[in-house]
């Protein structure tokens, strides 16, 4: 590929995702990642700051939409209510082209301590940015940290069951059946 193809920041993250997963983590390098998308390693630090910030490339926009839903919510919408239709609007930016990529994604990070923590700090993030919106719309702090932990841990277990290629349904669908599931053991908890 020509260096002045568009799309380099997404060259850069299927690169690094084939890499990651042909060779692992550790022996994978940044110029390696550059030279597989057809880049430099100058233009791969445009994009990123190392090697493990390439596969959590959307957390910014994933945190900026979950907040924006949420104050976007009906007035009248219980916390839960506007978890829900945060996680519609971020389970709609999920399109079907990226299954595959989600599956292996989620290998690679299972396969990796420092991938894992960093992936435990952008859960931590998201839910952050839910609980913030929350506040602002007047649910009080515990409230709202807890109903944001209910909605990231929901998207989690729905990306995961949607990285699975057998399962036919939507992200949309399974992060609802998911934050179902948790409301309805959190109700059982009494």
């Amino acid at each position: 590929m020509a260096r002045w193809e568009p799309n380099a920041r997404e060259r850069l993250v299927r690169a690094a995702i084939d890499l990651f997963a042909e060779q692992g983590y550790d022996a994978t390098t940044v110029t390696g990642i550059a030279e597989r998308a057809g880049l430099t390693k100058t233009t791969f630090f445009r994009h990123f700051p190392d090697k493990r910030e390439v596969l959590f490339a959307g957390q910014e926009l994933h945190s900026r939409t979950l907040a924006e839903a949420v104050a976007a919510a009906p007035a009248q919408a219980t916390p839960l209510e506007a978890v829900a239709a945060a996680l519609d609007a971020l389970a709609a930016t999920f399109t079907e082209d990226r299954r595959d990529f989600a599956a292996r994604l989620l290998a690679v990070i299972a396969a990796n301590d420092e991938l894992r923590e960093r992936a435990a700090f952008k859960h931590d993030q998201l839910a952050a940015a839910i609980a913030g919106a929350l506040r602002e719309r007047g649910t009080p702090g515990p409230a709202a940290g807890l109903a944001a932990e209910l909605g990231v841990r929901a998207f989690d277990d729905a990306f995961a069951r949607w990285s699975d290629p057998s399962v036919a349904r939507t992200l949309t669908d399974l992060a609802r059946e998911a934050l179902d599931e948790l409301r309805a053991a959190l109700a059982a908890l009494g």
